[in-house]
């Protein structure tokens, strides 16, 4: 069903394949990659968690590949066999102006960009691919924005049919991920201490992270703590956001805020099972910042994929919730869920502003109306902020 509504990715994926032998798509499982390559892709495709398709590779990968030189293929979950990217390397290198020959599918960013930065480095483009944003499903599905924000974008759970389907698909993608991706890493945490460190992580999302008091709370060090947050942000499931540091001589918080990536997974941690209960729950404020932070962050490394995110707060106080740093411009964006804005609500924004932080300024709210609130400082809708083909 999902695979008929196009993406956002298809034309960056397809002018990477102009560009580079090689092309990898990066992003957390069942986000859609697979239908994205394949839809776009005439090529072989080999999925290497399936073991017929992995042997056909495993035994002797430059015959395979030598087998299939004459059109592209699509290689899925490629990190699951590292001795393929230096055979990758000598099969581009002999006809390195082919271009788009190899499609590499992966959820597991660190290892793969490892493997590829040791291999690849020069001959691969790559792209992330996260789940739906509001532009592709809003006209295509009558989406209304509320419906996005609780139900997040993995394409099986926003299209369930119901919210017992879409607790049950909520409950099968973080089990799978403990028990199977965070199983091979052979940590110390059991699957139960893994939960109870997700659901943690969830009821202090958008907070500053305090990782020695998340390891008092498990009976782990902070450095455990800081490694098992590596792999949930490798496995595209939570996100650091970095402050921002202006030379300012003014005290600034040091740590970088965390967020659970996907809203979705984010309210079945919680326990928010239907848009109703987001509407009074206290986590509502930080959540829709959190969603609109990644759909934010999302379209804008579409336009710019060479743009920097941070969030900037001072000890006294003063916050600006997120800011894309596009090098020659940094934009400060502060984020409501009310359904109207005061002034009040960009005195931070002005802050930024007076301190050279930032150079425009913009709140997002879920209201109507789109004004001016000063020179420069803008008001706008988040539907409209997340419809517009401008950038903000």
């Amino acid at each position: 069903m999902h695979g008929m509504i196009p993406r956002k990715s298809s034309s960056p994926l397809l002018r990477l394949a102009r560009q580079f032998p090689a092309v990898l798509l990066l992003g957390p499982r069942q986000c859609g990659k697979t239908t994205l390559a394949r839809s776009l892709v005439k090529g072989r495709y080999f999925d290497f968690e399936r073991s017929s398709d992995l042997q056909v590779f495993a035994n002797d990968i430059e015959f395979a590949l030598q087998s299939f030189s004459s059109g592209a293929l699509i290689l899925d979950e490629a990190q699951s066999l590292p001795a393929l990217f230096p055979a990758l390397r000598a099969a581009i290198d002999g006809h390195r102006r082919r271009y788009g020959r190899y499609f590499l599918l992966g959820s597991v960013s660190p290892d793969l960009l490892k493997h590829i930065s040791e291999s690849l480095a020069g001959r691969v483009g790559i792209l992330e691919l996260t789940p739906f944003l509001y532009r592709e499903v809003a006209r295509r599905k009558r989406m209304r924005l509320e419906t996005l924000w609780h139900r997040g974008g993995f394409p099986d759970a926003l299209l369930a049919r119901n919210a017992r389907q879409w607790q049950a698909w909520q409950e099968n993608y973080i089990r799978t991920f403990i028990e199977r991706d965070i199983a091979r890493h052979r940590l110390r945490f059991s699957a139960i201490e893994m939960r109870r460190l997700m659901t943690m992580i969830a009821h202090v999302h958008g907070g500053v992270l305090n990782a020695s008091e998340l390891g008092r709370s498990l009976g782990y060090s902070y450095h455990t703590i800081q490694n098992v947050l590596d792999l949930l942000e490798g496995y595209f499931l939570a996100r650091r956001l970095l402050p921002y540091h202006a030379n300012l001589g003014k005290r600034l918080v040091k740590s970088a805020k965390l967020y659970v990536r996907d809203s979705g997974i984010l309210h079945h941690l919680l326990g928010i099972a239907s848009p109703e209960q987001l509407l009074t729950s206290p986590a509502r404020g930080g959540s829709f910042e959190g969603f609109m932070i990644e759909q934010l962050i999302a379209l804008e490394k579409l336009r710019h994929p060479g743009s920097a995110f941070y969030y900037f707060r001072t000890q006294t106080g003063a916050e600006i919730d997120l800011i894309i740093d596009r090098g020659q411009e940094r934009v400060g964006i502060e984020i409501k869920s009310a359904v109207a804005v005061e002034p009040a609500d960009w005195r931070h924004l002005k802050t930024g502003l007076a301190d050279d932080v930032i150079h425009r300024g913009l709140v997002i709210y879920n209201g109507t109306r789109a004004f001016q609130a000063s020179d420069k400082v803008s008001v706008m809708p988040a539907v409209q902020a997340l419809a517009t083909d401008r950038e903000l």
